[in-house]
């Protein structure tokens, strides 16, 4: 078997530091984009592990598994605008080229409120052209299940919470929202910093409950408790929308309450992160001086915002190979078990906490 290709060993190969390499591989700290793109292009040549999973269009399908001229699209639903400040950008390009390659096009279809409201199928999509559905930000439970029923091949990528509702009839692509949250509360603890709160939304969609389950477990298992005032939760009950600007003043009033901070905030996403240091900062509060914050994703916003977040990272190429499997495989055999798989998640340490 051939030796494991290392990060030092692509190092090695271009003449260049294994910190540099890091950067690259990992989306981490400030490198050139040339930099960056020759890392990324040498590992790739030399099959190193993150990028050398075996595509699915490595050889070329038989004719039977081509997809018919009448459903050759695949469908990507989605209640919010796409761009590049999430990672799911990444994830997207990688999904498309994959499936374009197997011969299907992608058709994005952005689902209007009343068009959710109304469980009604937006006015482009074709259900004869359809082979397969995507959704992503989909976490509305009626239309999600609206969406099961029309004996359609369906992927979500995130989904509505588990566990309030009758599960749903579908596959499901999550990323690891535990391992990088227990080892955050673990060195926070070995930092003595041991009283730590969340923020979040917990009911918005199943990744947040899963980070703020993990956030309680991880509490229990070192014997600390969450107290509610340190838990920021803003549930679908609440008067206030999601919206930044009024998610900020939420935010400003809950904290402006407290007798006195937690040592740390551990935020469900960078987005919820970069809003309570906005919040803070309105209270004149400083990070990571008074209090220490944690975000999840890495979106390209958590390494601009000053202080930089520490976060947790998303491997958005895996992602993007495991829908590709997921959905094909369903479009190939209906009849298989419907599956949740989970991508790896990495936790990088910031300025936000002092790193």
């Amino acid at each position: 078997m051939a030796n494991k290709v290392t990060i030092q060993d692509i190092a090695d190969s271009l003449g260049i530091s294994r910190n540099t390499v890091s950067k690259a591989i990992n989306n981490t700290g400030v490198l050139a984009d040339a930099t960056r793109d020759k890392v990324l292009k040498k590992a790739m040549e030399m099959g190193y592990k993150q990028f050398s999973y075996i595509s699915i269009i490595d050889s070329k399908p038989e004719t039977s598994s081509q997809p018919s001229k009448k459903n050759q699209e695949i469908a990507l639903l989605t209640s919010k605008f796409l761009d590049d400040a999430h990672f799911s950008s990444t994830m997207l390009d990688k999904f498309q080229r994959e499936t374009s390659e197997l011969g299907y096009g992608l058709s994005i279809h952005r689902l209007l409120p009343e068009e959710i409201q109304n469980l009604a199928l937006p006015k482009s999509f074709d259900m004869k052209k359809t082979a397969g559905m995507i959704c992503y930000e989909m976490f509305n439970y009626e239309y999600c299940k609206m969406l099961c029923e029309l004996d359609i091949p369906i992927l979500f990528v995130d989904c509505p919470p588990i566990g309030l509702n009758e599960p749903l009839k579908a596959d499901l692509l999550l990323m690891d929202n535990k391992s990088g949250i227990f080892s955050f509360v673990r060195e926070m603890v070995r930092r003595k910093k041991t009283q730590i709160g969340f923020i979040g939304e917990y009911l918005h969609c199943q990744s947040f409950f899963e980070r703020y389950m993990a956030y309680r477990n991880a509490m229990y298992l070192h014997g600390l408790t969450c107290p509610e005032e340190y838990c920021l939760l803003a549930d679908k009950e609440s008067e206030r929308e999601m919206v930044s600007e009024n998610y900020q003043a939420y935010l400003a009033e809950r904290l402006q309450k407290l007798e006195r901070l937690p040592d740390v905030f551990l935020c469900a996403n960078d987005f919820v992160a970069i809003d309570t240091i906005h919040a803070l900062h309105r209270l004149g509060y400083h990070v990571p001086q008074d209090v220490y914050l944690c975000g999840f994703d890495d979106s390209p916003g958590s390494r601009i915002i000053i202080p930089s977040l520490t976060t947790i990272h998303i491997h958005s190429q895996i992602m993007g190979f495991s829908a590709v499997h997921l959905l094909i495989s369903r479009i190939k055999e209906p009849s298989l078990n419907y599956r949740t798989i989970y991508a790896e998640t990495s936790l990088i340490f910031r300025e936000s906490t002092g790193d």
